[in-house]
């Protein structure tokens, strides 16, 4: 996404056009600790070679129970909505 474009990610926290999570597949771990996303997923996502996904992690009980990808450049959005208007504040004070 460019810094032109004015356009809010797909994943923002605001969107309430965001849908409901649900399996798109199940995927394998090799022994090297590497996976492969199925191609129609990656179409679907638009992730092509060189593309950058941000792993996150979920914790309960200090138990990790979910891992999510964003595309690296989705979170920047994601960062810029939420901080921007607490920094915008904080410097203006």
């Amino acid at each position: 996404m460019s810094k032109n474009d004015t356009e809010e990610p797909c994943c923002s926290p605001t969107d309430t056009r965001v849908g409901c999570c649900k399996v798109e597949a199940v995927i394998s771990i090799d022994e090297r600790g590497q996976m492969v996303l199925p191609k129609d997923l990656r179409d679907k996502a638009t992730i092509r070679p060189g593309d950058k996904l941000a792993l996150v992690s979920m914790q309960k009980d200090g138990k990790t129970c979910c891992l999510t990808l964003i595309k690296a450049e989705e979170l920047t959005g994601m960062v810029e909505d939420l901080l921007g208007p607490v920094m915008a504040e904080i410097v203006q004070k």
